[in-house]
């Protein structure tokens, strides 16, 4: 699978290492431009290489987005058409600045998103583990019910299915919340399964209580 990666932060740089290890190639995007990813891209080796945002949402069968909540909007949308995109954003008044319908409660930041990506498919996850544990905790010797949970929301199965088998691949279980607009609001920050570091059985369990 070809990985497009906007943002090269904790969660960005991150999924790029998961992606490059299992075999992936990754396309790696930031807004401050390629020569800023040249010492990742060492890192990484040969299966990545950096673009701009453009190159690196049209190079990906899946896309993750990993940029502050706050700058959503300036992602071409265009470029990001036909693509799977996975939402790993969270919103936080204090650095992003405050939204009136999310203070509210009256939609998601991943409906928001979606809505400025109208030509793609998005599938919320990446968003609620902390990036220490994503970068260690991978286990894929263990059965799924053992591993530590990646949660995963969206409106599409043929997604969410291509999704849940990359967080397989990165030795974690997918558990599905449902829905972008119910899911994606049980993944948000302060939910009950955020920053919680569950098993799939645990977190399967909390889900349905």
């Amino acid at each position: 699978m070809r990985l497009g990666i906007i943002g090269s932060g904790s969660i960005g740089s991150t999924v790029a290492r998961l992606a490059v290890a299992v075999g992936h190639e990754v396309a790696l995007a930031n807004r401050r431009g390629p020569d800023s990813l040249a010492p990742l891209i060492r890192e990484l080796g040969p299966p990545a290489r950096a673009g701009t945002v453009e190159e690196a949402a049209r190079f990906g069968d899946l896309v993750v987005v990993a940029i502050p909540f706050g700058v959503i909007d300036a992602l071409p949308a265009p470029a990001f058409a036909g693509r799977v995109v996975v939402d790993a954003n969270n919103y936080y008044p204090g650095r992003d600045g405050h939204v009136r319908e999310l203070d509210l409660d009256e939609t998601t930041s991943t409906e928001l998103l979606a809505h400025h990506l109208s030509g793609a498919t998005l599938v919320k996850c990446f968003n609620t583990l902390y990036y220490r544990a994503l970068a260690t905790a991978g286990d894929s010797a263990k059965p799924l019910d053992e591993r530590l949970a990646l949660f995963m929301a969206g409106d599409d199965a043929t997604a969410k299915a291509a999704v849940g088998a990359l967080i397989e691949e990165f030795g974690f279980a997918p558990v599905d919340t449902g829905s972008l607009a119910a899911g994606g609001r049980l993944q948000q920050p302060g939910s009950s399964i955020y920053a919680k570091e569950l098993t799939g059985a645990e977190a399967r369990e909390l889900l349905g209580s």
